[in-house]
């Protein structure tokens, strides 16, 4: 019952999403069909997925450990608490901080979360603004 009431919720957001991503215009043209494709696009396959959702045969539902549950809370408030300082921390350091956290839930060594951490949020940074040309804040603190 819970995957029927996940699916119509999802299935309504979806046609939220799909309403007001129709509304999208841009100033400019930097592309031959503008803003509005992708969105919608993303916005009608997930509305597309949760009719068959729906409409499958319903299975029996096994609830996760309380020890799971607890892993899974945690790392949604820090994905939450990593959304909240990206600005604020810069994009290298709020990485590494959700890098080492995540590295822990899945009970990696603090050594390792650590260097993991550190190498991920360097060399991600490095990749998305010198090879992509992503511009990545780098943190109030550090300007």
């Amino acid at each position: 019952m819970s995957d029927r009431i996940f699916a119509g919720l999802w299935l309504l957001l979806c046609l939220g999403g799909l309403f007001i991503g129709w509304g999208i215009q841009s100033e400019y043209s930097y592309e031959p069909l503008g803003p509005r494709p992708f969105p919608l696009a993303i916005l009608g396959l997930m509305a597309l997925f949760a009719v068959l959702l729906l409409l499958r045969r319903p299975q029996v539902i096994e609830w996760p450990h309380n020890k799971v549950l607890q892993r899974l809370l945690v790392l949604v408030i820090t994905l939450v608490l990593y959304a909240w300082g990206f600005e604020w921390l810069g994009f290298p350091l709020a990485t590494a901080l959700l890098t080492f956290s995540i590295g822990l839930l899945f009970r990696a060594t603090v050594v390792a979360a650590l260097i993991s951490g550190a190498v991920m949020g360097v060399s991600l940074f490095f990749a998305f603004d010198y090879l992509l040309d992503v511009t990545l804040p780098i943190g109030v603190w550090l300007s």
